[in-house]
């Protein structure tokens, strides 16, 4: 067998691994991997227009499939680059190796040009973050940072000077078999016990699922089923959680909506399941609560615990559900699910008064004829801001949809970039990029990248000339809105010149069909929705006090609105309560 330089290696490595593909831009140190990426016909490059794209594609690649995803960036500005989308990849938990190419290692600590420290500067984003600085730490290194990535979810980052890249790997070499996928964590049987006596001791229990219940569906209903429990859910949550949920009352939160809020203040035992849910204030300080959660890190950082489980949310339920006494009362759960419907009932009314006909449009409209109009299997990229709120009130989940967002990081410019990285899984499926004109411009570079690779993803484009969240924000703080407004092009103009296929949509009545072409079409697409800029009002009298830590007030006055087909289920739900 040929003798190895060390990039050759570090390739063969990410293989090994399940990589298929690392996105990044070429240069200088970094172009010995690059090269060794063209020799080997099991791994892709992906060429991107900016490496903080290459990040959040990468993010966004593990998790869609689960596995490890890889980005690169060349030295000092090349790999700065990537920090933002490595953020959000980290605080997602999504398994992805970043490549921080590095200055000759003679010239580290000499001021050399375009000198950073990458051992330093990603500290804060990552589980593991090493610098190779010999051949002979290979691929001891590289193999011990994919382990970090995959056992803890979340991100490495291995630095790699181009001299280093170049020169000959170790002969004997130790590789070892590498871990590529993740245990289940069961708690011990003094903790269930625990938790038993405290569900059977409970008289009203309720649910708060967060992204740790994925692929707990099924354990989740039948233990709400066994302990009469409303089911509350957050944003990050609510794709695993709300489908098929004869229990769901909401989400809780900035975005929330329904009787979420209500479920976890009324109850006496409030059980967190998989949930880092950060806004503490949405949280009771009266009730007892327990957490259930992977990571031991997480409990108990949001509020104060009766109860801390460390394990996975499917095995805990598992072990706990046959030992549970079975509760036959139901009053607080069906008292639950006619707030929430009564709740949906009051708000819903904002979204119907002759939506068809306002002009400029309801961006509230546009998500639910997006939503009527998507893929059963489509995986919905979202922009921070707006979006957010669009696709927390209509996208509806089925337990095949994808709903993915800069949801734990709130990083703008988000949605475009994801995109990417869900298509290149997989061509065949639908993917939706909600981006909010705001966000799509910042990256819109990329857009090319969509062109050059002729990836099909269409981006629905909620163009109302503003940051509208920020202006939100502004006005309910008291403050005027400044800054906020954006002077935009004709960006389906700019979709056709790039060679995209791009529409502007300016009348309610032109949505349907607009989007039904774009989903025809079997490239690239864009639609340039025009919205109105003020579909939330704002309440004459409302206090700075009330959005301070996401305040409930703020919540319930500021966003109420519609909510798209959840006003279904949660009529559906009612018809379960018994009558008397």
């Amino acid at each position: 067998m040929a003798k190895q330089n060390v990039a050759e290696q570090f390739v063969d490595i990410l293989v090994r691994a399940g990589v298929q593909r690392m996105y990044g831009v070429v240069g200088d140190s970094l172009n010995p991997v690059v090269d060794a990426i063209r020799r080997n016909s099991a791994i892709e490059w992906v060429q991107v227009r900016h490496e903080e794209v290459a990040a959040f594609a990468a993010g966004a690649e593990a998790q869609i499939t689960g596995s490890l995803a890889a980005c690169a960036g060349s030295c000092g500005p090349g790999n700065l680059h990537l920090i933002n989308g490595l953020y959000d990849a980290h605080r997602s938990m999504a398994p992805v190796l970043a490549l921080a190419s590095h200055i000759p290692s003679s010239e580290i600590g000499l001021g050399y040009f375009q000198a950073t420290h990458p051992d330093q500067l990603f500290q804060e984003c990552s589980h593991y973050n090493e610098m190779i600085s010999n051949p002979q730490q290979m691929p001891r290194l590289l193999q011990t940072a994919i382990q970090h990535a995959i056992g803890r979810g979340g991100v490495s980052v291995v630095a790699l000077p181009g001299d280093i890249a170049s020169e000959q790997a170790p002969e004997k070499s130790i590789e070892h078999a590498l871990v590529t996928s993740r245990p289940t964590v069961r708690p011990g049987d003094e903790e269930i016990e625990k938790l038993r006596r405290m569900i059977d001791a409970a008289k009203r229990v309720t649910l708060f699922c967060g992204s740790g219940t994925a692929g707990a569906h099924a354990e989740v209903m039948e233990f709400a089923e066994r302990v009469k429990s409303p089911v509350g859910h957050a944003l990050r949550g609510k794709e695993w959680i709300q489908y098929d949920n004869p229990y769901d009352v909401g989400m809780s939160g900035l975005l929330g909506y329904g009787a979420a809020y209500e479920a976890t203040h009324e109850c006496d035992l409030l059980v967190l399941l998989g949930t880092d849910f950060p806004y503490n204030a949405f949280l009771p300080d009266d009730v007892k609560i327990v957490q259930v959660d992977v990571r031991p890190e997480h409990l108990g950082r949001r509020s104060k615990l009766d109860l801390a489980i460390w394990g996975d949310v499917r095995e805990t339920l598992r072990c706990l559900t046959p030992l549970v006494r079975p509760k036959d009362d139901r009053k607080f759960l069906d008292r639950m699910l006619k707030k929430h419907a009564d709740a949906l009932e009051g708000v819903v009314r904002a979204y119907t008064r002759k939506v068809d006909k306002h002009v400029p449009i309801h961006p509230e409209y546009v998500a639910a004829v997006l939503d009527e109009l998507a893929d059963d299997d489509a995986v919905f990229t979202v922009d921070t801001g707006m979006c957010n709120v669009w696709a927390a009130r209509y996208l509806t989940p089925n337990g095949k949809r994808r709903v993915i967002g800069s949801f734990s990081h709130g990083s703008m410019a988000n949605a475009l970039p994801q995109a990417i990285g869900a298509q290149f899984v997989d061509r065949g499926r639908q993917v939706v990029s909600m981006s909010g004109d705001g966000g799509f411009t910042m990256l819109m570079g990329d857009f090319l990248t969509l062109v050059q690779y002729d990836l099909p993803v269409k981006i629905v484009l909620f163009n109302n000339s503003s940051l509208g969240m920020v202006e939100l924000e502004m006005m309910v703080g008291g403050l005027p809105s400044f800054g906020t407004t954006n002077t935009n092009p004709d960006f389906a103009a700019i979709a056709r010149a790039a060679g995209a296929y791009g529409v502007r949509v300016e009348k309610p009545k032109q949505l349907a069909g607009a989007l039904k072409d774009a989903f025809r079409h079997k490239g690239p697409a864009l639609v340039d929705v025009v919205t109105d800029p003020n579909a939330l009002s704002i309440p004459p009298k409302i206090s700075a006090e009330m959005v301070t830590g996401f305040a409930l007030s703020a919540s319930k006055v500021v966003l109420d609105g519609g909510v798209g087909r959840m006003i279904q289920m949660a009529r559906s739900n009612l018809r379960n309560v018994p009558r008397p």
